[in-house]
């Protein structure tokens, strides 16, 4: 019995130290933002890429819906649809414990290839000067609500702990 007892005690204990070395190796969370061309610098980044432990964090189709009843709020103004997407987007990911700062791709979709001029604007002031993301940038012939000028996908990745 005694024996049993020190052989069970003997791998856990490996158990942990194989886990504390695997830890200890594991590497540290790092994002990068990368820029080829000149004409992309504050405007999105090119490639971005990620290592190490990371909680990936996906929003789909965030608009300017409100939250209560789904209604489309702001009617006939992109800029404050925009700027109410860019709002629900950061309070999205503040729930998942994530910043603007953890966006790597960002998907925005027009239904007035127009707008593009006030997207990139209201995208900079949602960035407020941190890393701009990959972006693609999308006109199509309407959005999922009538009413929708906006709407946007994004995909984070924040640093996860290991446990």
């Amino acid at each position: 019995m005694l024996r049993a007892v020190m052989l069970r005690a003997v791998a856990v204990l490996s158990l942990v130290a194989l886990y504390s070395f695997a830890v200890a190796q594991a590497p540290a969370f790092e994002k990068k933002n990368f820029h080829y061309n000149e004409w992309t610098k504050g405007r999105f980044a090119e490639v971005v890429t990620v290592t190490g432990p990371g909680k990936m964090i996906f929003l789909a189709g965030v608009g300017s819906e409100a939250e209560q009843d789904g209604s489309i709020l702001h009617p006939g103004d992109f800029i404050a649809q925009c700027r109410y997407a860019y709002a629900k987007i950061k309070k999205l990911l503040a729930q998942q414990g994530a910043t603007m700062a953890d966006v790597v791709k960002l998907v925005s979709y027009v239904t007035d290839i127009r707008s593009r001029d006030d997207l990139n604007k209201c995208r900079s002031e949602a960035f407020a000067g941190g890393p701009l993301p990959v972006h693609t940038f999308l006109a199509i012939s309407q959005l999922a609500r009538p009413g929708m000028l906006v709407e946007m996908d994004a995909i984070a990745v924040a640093a996860a702990a290991i446990r």
